[in-house]
């Protein structure tokens, strides 16, 4: 099967025009320089994950359980029950901040990047500060705290930062508290019974943006190159490709 052509705008090194960068594919640059280079200069879109619809679901559940007490100004029980003095935000933005493809947006002059990414939520203290929120859901056997300290999680991490960073160039008051709501399925139980518990846990983060700055200054001159740049040494996707490539050339 041919390489999937991507129908997005890709990066023309000549363009005056702002380039549209996702927090995702800001991600992508930091798995490896490499795809993002194939995908946002040639097109060269990559395979995309599976679609997880049991995730979808938890987020798109806790955000309405989140929007009854955002209309009724009060704290969810979750906050009340970690001591955040908070409320779910209501701006008139939200709608569009949440939406794919559109997000909460942010022109970086220095690379001309317009930057975007769909958020979960915010929270509100009485002081005006904003705290990001985001959902996550995951199934375990054990009955233990999750945290963000996995490998595979630290892109969590900068997930939270990168918003932050957005909400600040917006002009808003935002914390580095930042907070992931984790629905976590008990899987421990002798019977499915049609239904999944869930244990709902709250996990703070203290964010620090300071690597998304210098970060962008690096996906602009990867962009800029006339070809494409080394792959990442732990990029599954360019180990398999590299390895089918010397596995066809081997003599038989």
């Amino acid at each position: 099967m041919p390489a999937r052509k991507s129908r997005k705008v890709l990066f023309d090194p000549q363009s005056t025009e702002p380039f549209p960068l996702s927090r995702s594919k800001v991600e992508a640059w930091i798995q490896c320089p490499r795809c993002l280079y194939l995908d946002r200069r040639l097109g060269l879109t990559q395979p995309g994950p599976p679609s997880m619809m049991l995730n979808r679901a938890v987020d798109v559940l806790l955000k309405s359980e989140f929007d009854q007490y955002r209309e009724r100004n009060t704290a969810h029980p979750i906050m009340a029950e970690h001591d955040i003095d908070a409320v779910p935000f209501r701006h008139p933005d939200l709608a569009t901040w949440r939406s794919n493809f559109k997000g909460i947006r942010l022109l970086h002059r220095p690379t001309n990047f317009m930057l975007y990414g769909a958020m979960d939520d915010l929270w509100v203290a009485p002081s005006g500060e904003l705290y990001v929120a985001d959902y996550k859901g995951t199934a375990s056997a054990k009955d233990e705290p999750q945290t963000l300290d996995a490998e595979y999680r630290q892109g969590y991490k900068r997930q939270l930062e990168f918003y932050q960073f957005l909400l600040r160039g917006n002009g808003f008051t935002v914390s580095r508290r930042a907070y992931v709501v984790y629905a976590v399925g008990k899987i421990d139980r002798p019977s499915f019974d049609a239904k999944i518990l869930f244990d709902m846990q709250l996990i703070e983060h203290l964010g620090d943006t300071e690597w998304v700055e210098p970060t962008l200054l690096k996906i602009k001159e990867t962009l800029m190159l006339d070809s494409s740049p080394p792959s990442s040494p732990n990029c599954e996707l360019c180990g398999y490709v590299r390895n089918v490539t010397e596995a066809i050339a081997e003599p038989a």
